[in-house]
């Protein structure tokens, strides 16, 4: 089976997860924004191999450090969806705007697309375009643990923001409504910041996307 754990990284306190496989000890890190130093020691206590970095959308918070720690490990990149290829490319320029040290961009070993899977050891993951926070976001579904890692499209009691360029609010609702929330009510998903959730507890009561909202 697949495990999870999360290690909150930059001033943003961006969840940066580390997914491994039980029996082959084999990981990837999702969304390595910043703090190498602090993904690195979680690696390490885990006993886990990284094989792998996994990127939801291209926003420094989630993707800042992933050309550093592709290259001191020497591994590849999967992800976003190549609409956040600007996100990536302008990744110097949004280094200045959040005040970041100087990040780099870089060009992921292969963009992924709404149905494609990737694997972590013998796990597997489908992977679910989702745009609206930024148009290349994609999600990351681990059926069997009924696990989720969405990034910025969900959250506890919340969604992404979609005032970014070609962020677009309709898109986003139905990203969630129409992508997330049939895969079941009993996924528990890891967004990019805050605590856990559900996306039936979401359904419920999000006052964006939720039974009333």
């Amino acid at each position: 089976m697949i495990q999870a754990t999360i290690v909150p990284v930059t001033p943003f306190q961006q969840n940066c997860s580390i997914l491994w496989c039980e029996r082959t000890k084999k990981a990837a890190v999702v969304d390595p924004g910043g703090d190498l130093d602090r993904i690195l020691a979680a690696v390490a206590e885990l006993g886990v191999t990284v094989e792998k970095i996994l990127i939801t959308h291209g926003h420094i918070d989630h993707a800042g450090g992933t050309a550093k720690l592709a290259r001191e490990l020497g591994v590849p990149i999967e992800g976003p969806q190549e609409e956040d290829r600007f996100w990536i490319e302008g990744m110097p320029q949004q280094s200045k705007m959040f005040g970041f040290p100087d990040v780099e961009s870089f060009e992921p070993d292969r963009w992924l697309h709404d149905g494609d899977t990737v694997t972590v050891g013998e796990q597997t993951l489908k992977v679910i375009h989702t745009p609206g926070h930024t148009p290349g976001h994609v999600v990351f579904v681990h059926e069997g643990a009924r696990l989720a890692i969405v990034g910025d499209v969900l959250f506890a009691g919340s969604i992404g923001r979609t005032d970014f360029p070609r962020g677009d609010h309709q898109t986003l609702i139905r990203s969630i409504r129409e992508k997330l929330f049939p895969l079941g009510d009993d996924i528990t998903f890891i967004p990019g910041h805050g605590p856990t959730s559900t996306f039936g507890e979401e359904r419920d009561s999000n006052p964006f996307v939720g039974a009333y909202g």
